[in-house]
């Protein structure tokens, strides 16, 4: 066990070095950090370091054979309603439970009380988790509902207030992060699983894609119906930190808030596998005891990452993005934030919880690596255009729309399952580190540029959420045409369906 736990912590080592590197190359070239800001940093990347090796082992013992048990569990009963309500009750739980959509809460003050805004988005994520399950249950092509979704949420989002309008679309990326994920994806291949015919493996994905819809439309309607009056911001202030004295006083006096929110998210879930292990009997005892052990790792991961971002990073993200912006070389925000924005990836919790299965599942055929670079390299493009768009003050929709109308469109030409990768990629890309420096540096950015907070900081999230709905689907292009060049030369069978995931060997893809 602490051999597994010791490799997990070098594997977020790994992955979150590039990002300290970046951040600190930034401290000294473009912009002087104090020493005690720079040590906080430092710090608060070592206990992300921390929290996300006991998050991603937790998550593997618990929080995935959980969500699956519970899938398979739902299909053996014919009673359609219990299915529905039980779904719709799990995706309003764990959306309450999920850190991401509580520090987005805190950032809008205008619709207050924040339990406002997270109740309205828990919802949505609820009946889009039912409208999921019957998708795969009836076998409704995902592309179909995607369509008919998007075109719905476009044309709501032309009724709702213009400065309410980029949070609305950063709900729901930030609704799919480390809590909400792990969960969603493996509930998806539970449900998938008991079909067992040729599409079940396709329409496993797709269950988070249509699950970040949900917020949207929830939101939009919020902003219709609740009129939130102000377009206020929370601001975001610096800790001052003289002495590494200071430094351990400012994360020891956050433990306690993170502790309470991550033990609310955690205990939600824990009851309902209490309720379901009574109701069901589907665990033996040692499975029990490995999905607790799995809870109190991912409570301690949870802590630990967040207080590391919301100490360490948030304050530093906003503060780099305000002095940035307002030097003289407010143009190098762009190629700074593709560098962030391509290693960030490797830092979120829910994308290795995403790349692993999705290897797993197509048996190696869509292997990790590739799906991760091509995830990088979305949210590398993303982040480039949201400099331009906020340096400028372009329009959100102006890029929105042609992007979803994009990502539509590639529906009908890939697999089905790159379809579902693509847009569950889209969730899990806008995890923990979009909401908690992503967003702080956006808004640091518009401040010191002169823009509109809510028009043009708010919308990051949404961008970085889209980007991969188009660089997947061109992997998957680019798979279906190799499939069927090599059905041309004779290496696998003619009438193969392209849709369908080939052995690893003959993909040769690594």
């Amino acid at each position: 066990m602490n051999k597994i736990l010791y490799e997990k912590i070098m594997e977020a080592f790994a992955a979150v070095l590039p990002i300290t590197g970046i951040v600190l190359l930034a401290s000294i070239v473009l912009t002087p950090l104090p020493a005690g800001t720079v040590l906080m940093f430092l710090v608060g990347a070592a206990m992300l370091i921390v929290g996300m090796g006991f998050f991603t082992m937790g998550a593997d013992m618990a929080m995935m054979p959980m969500g699956e048990g519970i899938g398979i569990q739902l299909t053996k009963t014919t009673n359609l309603f219990v299915i529905l309500t039980i779904s719709f009750i799990m995706g309003l739980i764990i959306t309450i439970a999920e850190p991401d959509l509580q520090v987005l809460a805190r950032q809008v003050p205008s619709i207050q009380p924040p339990i406002v805004l997270v109740l309205t988005v828990a919802s949505g994520v609820g009946l889009f988790l039912v409208m999921s399950m019957l998708r795969t249950l009836f076998k409704i092509p995902l592309s179909v509902l995607l369509i008919i979704s998007y075109l719905f949420t476009f044309a709501l989002a032309y009724f709702t207030p213009s400065v309410f309008m980029p949070v609305a679309f950063d709900s729901g990326g930030v609704t799919t992060g480390p809590v909400t994920v792990p969960f969603i994806l493996a509930m998806g291949v539970g449900v998938a699983s008991v079909r067992g015919d040729k599409g079940s493996q396709e329409d496993s994905f797709g269950l988070v894609s249509l699950c970040s819809i949900g917020p949207i439309i929830a939101v939009l309607l919020l902003g219709i119906f609740y009129n939130p009056g102000g377009a206020s911001v929370a601001e975001t202030h610096l800790a001052e930190a003289a002495t590494s004295r200071d430094v351990v006083v400012q994360f020891t006096a956050h433990i306690p808030q993170s502790f309470k929110e991550v033990l609310q998210a955690m205990g939600a879930i824990a009851l309902c596998f209490i309720v379901f292990q009574v109701a069901s009997r589907r665990f033996k005892k040692h499975q029990v005891r490995r999905v607790v052990v799995g809870f109190v790792y991912t409570l301690i991961g949870l802590v630990v990452f967040l207080t590391g971002v919301n100490v360490g990073f948030i304050p530093v993200g906003h503060l780099l993005g305000e002095q940035i912006a307002a030097s003289p070389f407010k143009w190098v925000l762009v190629p700074f934030s593709m560098a962030v924005g391509y290693f960030i990836v490797s830092a979120e919790p829910a994308v290795h919880v995403l790349t692993k299965q999705v290897e797993d599942i197509s048996a190696g055929a869509i292997p990790a690596p590739t799906l991760q670079g091509g995830l990088a390299f979305g949210m590398a493009s993303a982040l480039a255009v949201t400099m331009v768009r906020i340096l400028l003050q372009i329009p959100l929709m102006y890029i929105l729309i042609p992007g979803y109308a994009l990502a539509i469109a590639l529906t009908f030409f890939v697999p089905r399952i790159f379809t579902g990768i693509a847009f569950d990629s889209g969730g899990v890309c806008s995890g923990p580190l979009t909401s908690t420096f992503l967003l702080p540096l956006a808004m640091g950015v518009c401040r010191g540029s002169g823009g509109d907070l809510m028009k043009d900081a708010f919308g990051i999230v949404a961008m970085v959420a889209m980007a991969p709905l188009i660089v997947i689907q061109i992997i998957g292009l680019i798979y279906s045409i190799r499939l069927k060049s090599m059905q041309k030369a004779g290496v696998i069978a003619a009438d193969e369906d392209a849709g369908e995931i080939i052995e690893y060997e003959r993909w040769g893809w690594a």
